[in-house]
């Protein structure tokens, strides 16, 4: 289990996320919603294990990661383990998107025995430009290449930051049934995303953040009954919006 517990984020004194608790199991899909400038993005760091709280817990499996971090304590990270895709994405541009799949995985001696480049080529469409460097394909095919990368690394927590946000809507169909496999093979996914439709139809957790806190959280269904009126109203602007 991912755990976060009494998480404290500041920058320059200004506080930024404030006594964040949730927990992530490895078989299920937590969807992340909010408005802009919330601090999704930066408790997604701090799961992730680059930005360093103030305060609190970060628990994955049996490693607990504990704030302030103690000068003595030796850093171990758990990544592969957690992996994670940034919306910058961060694709080598001297290689093809097929040399950027399969550049982590060669260096952490993961065996492609399966096949599993090939299955995910199919399963994202990305045939066509897979050995296209990055420079000549669209934001939506770096996104893909930037997830199968991850998946790639066999992770058993995978954190995505709006991972569909430049995919049409068969694009994203496709990307989204693929995750709610990943859910069937025990990874856990936790996704920051702007998709009710998909936070509502595909995930187990759904959490609300406003101004650094979570301001609700439960299963999808709070989506259709919010009880705060925070989310109720978060939720009226993106119909009228639609």
């Amino acid at each position: 289990m991912l755990e976060v517990r009494n998480l404290n984020f500041s920058y320059t004194d200004k506080p930024l996320l404030k006594n964040i608790n949730l927990k992530l199991t490895p078989d299920g899909i937590t969807a992340l919603i909010g408005p802009s400038g919330c601090g999704k993005t930066t408790l997604l760091r701090c799961m992730a294990l680059l930005d360093m709280p103030q305060s609190g817990e970060i628990q994955v499996d049996d490693q607990v990661f504990r704030y302030p971090w103690a000068e003595n304590v030796i850093f171990t990270p758990p990544w592969p383990k957690l992996t994670t895709v940034f919306q910058q994405l961060f694709l080598w541009p001297h290689l093809t998107l097929r040399e950027n799949i399969l550049l982590p995985v060669r260096r952490r001696h993961i065996a492609d025995t399966n096949g599993e480049l090939d299955a995910l080529i199919d399963a994202f469409d990305m045939g066509s430009f897979i050995d296209n460097y990055p420079n000549e394909a669209s934001l939506g095919q770096r996104q893909r290449v930037a997830l199968a990368r991850a998946v790639m690394l066999k992770p058993r927590y995978l954190l995505l930051d709006e991972i569909t946000s430049a995919l049409d809507v068969e694009q994203i169909a496709k990307i989204l049934t693929y995750l709610k496999s990943l859910r069937g093979q025990n990874i856990g996914i936790f996704i920051i995303t702007h998709l009710l439709g998909f936070a509502r139809h595909a995930s187990d957790q759904v959490i609300f953040m406003v101004n650094g806190e979570i301001e609700e959280s439960g299963g999808p269904d709070i989506l259709k009954t919010p009880k705060t009126e925070r989310l109720f109203n978060f939720l009226s602007v993106i119909a009228a919006a639609s």
